[in-house]
């Protein structure tokens, strides 16, 4: 009985978190303090080399998407 009230709270917890995002409101998902690399001109200059290391290009995500809605 304990396990599935406990299976039950962490369901509903998990689903807590899920949000429906309008498209107005993705403004603030965009905001350039969103980005993940401090310095993206280092970055670029790392994806950029590891691009022709590896002889891929591509299929790196969109920029400014921190939390992974977009």
């Amino acid at each position: 009985m304990r396990i599935r009230i406990l299976l039950l709270l962490g369901a509903v917890s998990l689903l807590y978190g899920c949000a429906t995002v309008k498209p107005w409101e993705k403004e603030g998902l965009a905001d350039p303090i969103m980005i993940i690399d401090e310095n993206p001109i280092n970055a670029g200059i790392k994806e950029h080399f590891l691009d022709y290391r590896e002889g891929a290009v591509g299929a790196t995500g969109a920029e400014s998407s921190g939390c992974g809605c977009g």
